[in-house]
């Protein structure tokens, strides 16, 4: 083993070790936030999307009014399209 590399690697192991931090009364930081109008646009994004209801009544009231009467019907021909429509998309 040579002695310059056992002095190099305490060098690095005596570099790494840290002080005590000094606190000086003179120099108080604060932190800052701020905003860009971009970061704005996405709370407000954000909250619209939050406060919308997850359920569009509009659309589901009929459908729902038609089930519970017994008139609402499903076209088997129409569903199985669908189906397989959706079923090519995720591949």
């Amino acid at each position: 083993m040579r002695i310059e590399a056992y002095n190099q690697v305490q060098q690095l192991y005596q570099a790494k070790r840290t002080g005590k931090a000094q606190n000086s009364p003179a120099a108080a930081k604060t932190d800052k936030l701020q905003i860009s109008s971009f970061g704005r646009d996405i709370q407000v994004a954000k909250a619209a999307v939050a406060s919308a209801p997850d359920v569009r009544e509009e659309l589901t009231a009929p459908i729902k009014a038609r089930m519970q009467d017994g008139t609402y019907e499903v076209s088997n021909e129409n569903f199985a399209e669908k189906l397989m429509q959706k079923y090519r998309e995720m591949r």
